[in-house]
């Protein structure tokens, strides 16, 4: 999750909000790549997720990497919380998935490059104490009272929130995974349209990308038990918002919106202040129960927006937050994935070309249909393995469009990093399916078998 943002002055007058925004507008040649994901760690023995402190730890984790590879610590509360260096950072969610957040890169070629760098760097660290990590989108055996809770003040009030709220918030903060990737754009229309087609075609991601069917030891009966959390957590910030699909959307309507959703805290001094289920509106008043008298800052603006989760989202980029978790090579297949549909204007053309005419409530359909069935899913006749091929055909010809070689001019453009979607295409298999045909088959029902063969 996101770290406490600073900066930006009082909040003066309500064209500010908008502004944050709208100050993500760049042109094509700035555009850049941010590729975000997480994963889970384990005793190597025990196959337990790991405390925050001791020995096997994420906190020696966190250490390993700042005093062998010059990662810059990050503290709150006189804990190790995340790490900084050369544009990217390593931050811990709720229940200790450790997540890289990648600096914003040219290409893939170089975003990849980051990702496999950073888990060579984890990888030799856990080596060294007996911890290891796996790429998954949901723990597969963990019960919630398994999981440690992170020493950061924001996942104590959102703990106590989510369990009020709804049924599954705690479940996604603690033991779920995800990989996703953050997207320019060039203008408010731009913004308009990326963001369609993002939240359109979020439940082809899901699909390609589903690799979460098992839940405390056993098939949960989805292919991503992830997606099917997300739609029990809060239904305030979360889903399909279908105001982006009307008339005149941009950024003013996204700040009504977001001015709507209820607060979660306010950041001051190293501390997070509880403003559980206060209005952002009553702040900018000064009539915030949590700080009676004090408006906000545009620091706490741009806080108040990472509360959102909703399948795509807008801050000064565009995150798509459908994947789970997954394979290291898959990681680099998310950003291929959605760059080749983004980046190039003729793909983004072709992309709502195909969701022409849909509702919110198909695109809904989908996002369900996705998460219980994978690419064997099926809405109103039409045939998600179907899409999905669509999709990254077109894809791959914005990637070929893009044209950005890599390996000092060897390769000649992206589009070999959609391999490992192409082949799930040609069998119709995502990785959940590949994990749910071991344990039934070679693993005999002996999930511990996934710790071996699928860590990092």
């Amino acid at each position: 999750m996101s770290i406490p943002q600073s900066g930006g002055g009082p909040i003066e007058h309500m064209d500010q909000l908008a502004e944050v925004l709208s100050k993500g507008c760049k042109p094509k040649e700035d555009w850049r790549i941010g590729t975000e994901h997480e994963k889970f760690g384990y005793c190597k023995d025990t196959h337990k997720p790991l405390p925050y402190e001791g020995e096997r730890s994420i906190k020696a984790i966190l250490e390993g990497l700042r005093d062998e590879y010059n990662w810059a610590p990050v503290a709150e509360g006189g804990n190790i919380i995340g790490l900084t260096k050369d544009g990217a950072n390593v931050s811990l969610e709720p229940g200790g998935q450790l997540e890289l957040s990648g600096a914003p890169l040219e290409t893939i070629h170089e975003t990849c490059d980051e990702v496999n760098v950073h888990l060579k760097e984890v990888k030799s660290v856990a080596d060294r104490i007996g911890v290891r990590f796996i790429g998954l989108g949901g723990a597969p055996e963990w019960s919630h009272e398994e999981m440690a809770m992170m020493p950061k003040g924001r996942y104590r009030l959102m703990t106590d929130y989510m369990g009020r709220v709804d049924t599954m918030g705690t479940t996604m903060m603690y033991r779920t995974c995800t990989v996703q990737v953050n997207l320019d754009f060039a203008s408010e229309a731009d913004m308009v349209q990326k963001l369609r087609v993002s939240l359109a075609l979020q439940s082809v991601a899901t699909a390609l990308f589903a690799n979460s069917p098992f839940s405390e030891g056993k098939p949960n009966g989805l292919k991503s038990f992830r997606s099917r959390v997300w739609r029990n957590l809060d239904k305030d910030r979360t889903g399909i918002p279908g105001f982006v699909f009307e008339e005149g959307f941009g950024f003013q309507r996204w700040v009504d919106y977001a001015l709507d959703v209820p607060m979660y805290f306010v950041y001051r001094d190293g501390k997070y202040i509880d403003a559980l289920g206060q209005s952002f509106r009553d702040f900018l008043r000064g009539e915030l129960p949590a700080l009676p008298g004090e408006k906000p800052m545009l620091s706490d603006w741009a806080d108040h927006l990472t509360t959102i989760f909703t399948e795509a989202r807008i801050k000064q980029f565009i995150e798509m937050r459908g994947a789970d978790g997954g394979p290291w090579r898959r990681l680099c297949a998310l950003p291929a994935f959605w760059v080749g549909l983004m980046y190039d204007q003729n793909s983004l053309d072709a992309a709502s070309d195909l969701t022409k005419g849909w509702d919110v409530e198909r695109m809904e359909a989908f996002r369900v249909a996705a998460s219980e069935q994978g690419l064997q899913a099926e809405v109103d006749g039409i045939k998600m393995i179907d899409l999905a091929r669509e999709c990254v055909n077109i894809s791959e010809a914005g990637l070929k469009a893009r044209a950005r070689p890599g390996a000092g001019g060897l390769i000649p453009d992206e589009t070999h990093f959609l391999n490992s979607l192409q082949e799930s295409l040609e069998t119709g298999q995502t990785p959940a399916d590949e994990l749910l045909a071991k344990y039934h088959g070679e693993w005999n029902g002996d999930l511990s078998r996934i710790y071996d063969e699928y860590s990092y």
